[in-house]
């Protein structure tokens, strides 16, 4: 499983990193500091990944089963 934050969409909000803490952090201006990035998530770590996606409001955040084209 893959996760991706898509920067465009992000606005700030910071639900993800309230609800995965473990996962991800906010930068200096409040936004999820891993933005515009994907990565491979371990198994541990994917339930936090879809409470991060579904906490989003504008749907930055997506849990994939195959890796995005820029991972």
């Amino acid at each position: 499983m893959f996760i991706a934050i898509d920067a465009v969409k992000c606005a700030g909000h910071g639900r993800c990193y309230a609800v995965a803490p473990g996962l991800l952090s906010d930068d200096d201006e409040g936004f999820v500091a891993e933005r515009g990035r994907s990565w491979e998530l371990t198994a541990d770590q994917v339930d936090a990944a879809r409470a991060a996606a579904d906490a989003c409001p504008e749907g930055a955040i997506a849990v994939l089963d195959t890796a995005p084209a820029d991972a």
